[in-house]
């Protein structure tokens, strides 16, 4: 179970689906299965909201823009 997990943290931090995510696996011995189960959640939170967060950032760069102008 704990390598399933890897392998979906590996899949959720890729940027492209060829991309290649490499992780220390000494570093992953410290990390017990319930943590390893956080760390997945987490990105796969971010990963479905990634369009709302890209698009209220670029919403307030915009709004400071404008500001700017005037």
């Amino acid at each position: 179970m704990k390598e399933e997990l890897i392998t979906e943290i590996k899949e959720l931090m890729k940027a492209k689906p060829d991309d290649t995510v490499q992780i220390n696996p000494n570093y992953l011995e410290y990390f017990q299965e319930e943590e390893l189960e956080e760390i997945r959640d987490g990105l796969l939170h971010k990963k479905m909201n990634i369009q709302k967060i890209t698009s209220d950032y670029l919403d307030e760069i915009y709004e400071k823009t404008k500001k700017d102008e005037i």
